[in-house]
């Protein structure tokens, strides 16, 4: 009875998971591009918005460090405890032990409390001790979960995360970090907390993450699911709220798109009022792991990013190409070049490039779209008829030219003549504009007959 009961469970199981391999942006993902479907003894593609999936970017990142001198160890000195100003070590670059470069900041170990970058100390006081650590990866990436930095020092007194949209060219502030941040920005202190919807996207300062130094708290954050609980609720569950408002707000897409960190560390942590100047060997910078993760942006044309020729790119799909798939492939240029969309829910709308009418040999002035038969597009045109005068019939009175164009009469347009002038024109149609025009609906009940024909090589499959 139990053999049998597992059996059905198990059953069930491979069912389910049939169902989720076949159907997966049913769950919100977009982690497919096209999908088979059948059509009679036919199947062709039916293409949807897709996208990366989210991963540790720190494994694909370049550092950059501001002054390029500010890592300790060279010339070798000491650096004593916060707590204790007695209990010392030694930081040497010419010793593997004793070294801490940059990369300690995110290598396998990185959460390892032993290895961590650090700063030279603050032995030029009064003279401010500041750093600016730069991460970049040569590509656009859209974050998916808060960044953390843990620092093996205090954290900061002050510091300033910002970032950047076109490589490092410009910047701006994501958030300001610090014990006072009326004194020190001007500005009302605030958590995410104080945020709304409506507010999401406001820079705001923060007290909570700039207290004195203390065991438990190394960890600083920049909140990105919370601002994500904004539209998704708490647990994040209602992520099509979520997808539907990124869609529909390009400044919120905005907000959580970066091609470049940076990390502005202002004034080292003191866990006091006043600067020891007897003890400078206390204050410096220390970070020993940090955090981002996110996808590459590929306009959701795309669910995979390579690395090629040390940069990172993504595998684009629907006719497009580019790092970000910004572009439509040459001769696929039959219409200007669109992002996918996260809608409608839950397949979201590919906005595939579609070939060029001059790319079979037509003139450019001919340059149109192709129809969109259930969002197919066109493979291996060289051999493809547009029309002909058994199935590729043009309609409405039109007429077949050298099998790669409809001569249309007076009134009618559209790759098969199967179009009224009128209904492109923003007047639209009256009841004397003529004929009603052939429907898509139409062109895909020929799909069937025309597939064991040989001319199914029209579309791509």
């Amino acid at each position: 009875m139990y053999l049998s009961r597992f059996l059905s469970l198990h059953a069930l199981w491979v069912t389910v998971s049939s169902v989720m391999q076949h159907y997966p942006s049913v769950w919100g993902h977009y982690d497919v591009c096209k999908t088979q479907i059948y059509m009679d003894e036919d199947k062709i593609w039916d293409y949807t918005a897709c996208q990366p999936e989210a991963i540790d970017m720190m494994k694909h990142v370049k550092v950059n460090l501001d002054p390029p001198n500010i890592t300790c160890g060279n010339p070798p000195e000491t650096f004593c405890g916060m707590g204790n100003p007695y209990m010392c070590n030694e930081c040497d670059a010419t010793i593997d032990e004793l070294a801490h470069p940059p990369e300690l900041m995110f290598d396998a170990e990185g959460r390892h409390p032993y290895t961590f970058w650090q700063s030279t100390t603050w032995k030029g006081y009064p003279k401010p001790l500041q750093v600016n650590i730069t991460l970049y990866w040569n590509k656009t990436i859209e974050l998916t979960d808060n960044i953390v930095i843990t620092f093996e020092s205090g954290r900061p007194d002050l510091m300033i995360l910002e970032k950047s949209l076109d490589y490092g060219r410009t910047w701006q502030p994501y958030q300001y970090y610090a014990t006072d941040c009326l004194n020190a920005f001007n500005m009302e202190p605030k958590t995410v907390r104080d945020l709304s919807q409506q507010t999401v996207l406001e820079i705001i300062c923060t007290e909570e993450y700039s207290t004195g130094y203390m065991a438990n708290s190394k960890i600083l954050h920049f909140e990105i699911k919370d601002r994500f609980a904004f539209f998704a609720g708490p647990r994040l569950h209602n992520m099509a709220s979520l997808y539907g408002q990124l869609d529909t707000t390009k400044n919120l897409r905005d907000f959580f798109t970066v091609t470049d960190l940076r990390i502005r560390l202002l004034r080292p942590a003191t866990g006091e009022l006043y600067v020891d100047p007897q003890h400078l060997t206390r204050y410096f910078y220390a970070i020993s792991d940090i955090k981002v993760v996110g996808r590459c942006k590929c306009n959701l044309h795309a669910t995979g990013c390579k690395i090629e020729n040390k940069k990172l790119l993504c595998e684009c799909e629907h006719n497009t190409t580019g790092p970000d798939c910004g572009k439509c492939k040459k001769n696929y240029q039959g219409r200007p070049w669109s992002p996918g969309s996260y809608l409608p829910i839950p397949k979201g709308t590919a906005n595939i490039c579609m070939p060029s009418i001059s790319s079979i040999g037509t003139p450019p002035k001919y340059d149109k779209i192709w129809p969109n038969i259930s969002s197919l597009g066109v493979s291996n045109p060289n051999q493809a008829n547009v029309c002909d005068n058994e199935l590729q019939i043009c309609q409405n009175g039109g007429t077949c030219h050298n099998n790669i164009r409809c001569q249309c009469p007076e009134g009618y347009t559209g790759v098969l003549c199967e179009k009224r002038s009128c209904d492109v024109d923003p007047d639209g149609c009256s009841e004397s504009s003529g004929q009603g025009a052939i429907s898509i609906q139409i062109l895909l009940l020929l799909l069937p007959p025309i597939a064991p024909l040989g001319l199914s090589e029209l579309f791509i499959f």
